[in-house]
């Protein structure tokens, strides 16, 4: 760190990305991303936007927005697009949270929702989750504080009911609820229908994982008017041209294609049953994920230990230090093809 860091940085932790080596070719089982590409339709919109990026993209992505509101169901002026999930996440932090507004979050979860709160000075309240990694959805009711849950939640892929969502919501009017969707397409149930119904509910999306697009960076946040000219006050002081036009028009073409990203979706979630039972079978612990990804523990060898052996034999997956789920590993699930492969390292790990 430089003398001229603002001193309130001092020992901040910045979160820390999944691994993108460059030294081998990898079976990439620890970032969360789909194992298929992109449709041709969604490709070939995207090369023919990059023959003006010598133009600004639309601030308003009216078209971007109109695809979405067919596919999620609400207005197009309660949609905002984003440079990934993580940008609407940090909007929310800035517009709603702050040193007299709290946020309150599970203990463990997703690794930004800290980051954001030490970033922006928010004082956080991190709850406790139940001794088999869920989320008491109780803990949160009349909290009285603004909220951010992911669900299904990270790293556990463990999910709440919408009943049980909407009780939070429905209990805490006077702050905000964020339900963080990024992997609800594999198996949760949305709370967009909610929105509607709560003006404090903001909903947001990623179509890093169900979409194919981890590498064009594309998010949404859904929420009522009020909340939405909050977040766009944000982004308009910060990043107004935050979509670029090969993303906007990817995401165009990718909402008309929903059929097909569904359709993949479904097949990650046969693989990830696959896995689990797979990994069952030998001895393992996995939770009963509906993500993109599985959450699991083996008594016979320690989680970094595992994480190390399927590198060396060039299969990354995602393990956490963090004390209380120190013997996990996180595998986010790929093709069959894929998952044979890992089985058939972890067998011969734990045979060795």
């Amino acid at each position: 760190m430089s003398v001229y860091l603002n001193s309130r940085f001092a020992g901040f932790e910045s979160y820390v990305p999944g691994e993108q080596p460059q030294d081998r070719k990898y079976i990439k089982l620890n970032t969360n991303e789909s194992p298929f590409p992109p449709s041709q339709v969604v490709i070939d919109a995207a090369a023919r936007a990059a023959g003006e990026l010598n133009l600004y993209s639309d601030p308003e992505c009216v078209q971007l927005r109109k695809a979405a509101s067919q596919v999620f169901g609400v207005p197009a002026e309660w949609i905002l697009p984003v440079n990934g999930s993580d940008e609407i996440l940090d909007f929310a932090f800035m517009a709603f949270c702050g040193k007299d507004a709290p946020i309150a979050y599970p203990e463990i979860s997703y690794g930004f929702y800290p980051v954001l709160s030490g970033l922006h000075g928010i004082p956080a309240i991190e709850v406790p989750l139940k001794d088999d990694f869920s989320i008491d959805y109780m803990d949160y009711v009349e909290l009285h504080q603004n909220i951010v849950i992911a669900n299904p939640n990270a790293p556990t892929g463990l999910v709440l009911t919408r009943d049980q969502v909407e009780e939070i919501v429905r209990s805490n009017p006077d702050n905000v609820v964020i339900i963080d969707e990024a992997y609800v397409e594999f198996g949760g149930e949305s709370s967009i229908g909610l929105v509607e119904k709560y003006p404090n509910l903001l909903v947001t999306r990623t179509f890093s994982k169900s979409h194919s697009l981890a590498g064009a960076r594309l998010g949404f946040g859904i929420a009522q008017s009020t909340l939405i000219a909050d977040l766009n006050m944000i982004k308009y002081s910060t990043n107004p041209y935050n979509v670029n036009r090969m993303t906007a028009a990817a995401g165009t073409a990718a909402l008309g294609e929903n059929d097909y990203y569904l359709t993949n979706c479904g097949i990650i979630a046969a693989n990830r049953e696959y896995t689990a039972g797979g990994l069952r079978d030998m001895g393992f612990f996995v939770t009963d994920s509906k993500s993109n990804f599985l959450f699991a523990r083996s008594d016979k060898i320690p989680g970094v230990r595992l994480y190390e052996a399927l590198r060396e034999r060039g299969i990354l997956v995602r393990h956490f230090s963090k004390k209380a789920i120190e013997d996990f590993v996180r595998i986010s699930v790929g093709t069959r093809e894929q998952m044979d492969q890992l089985l058939q390292a972890v067998s011969q790990i734990l045979s060795s």
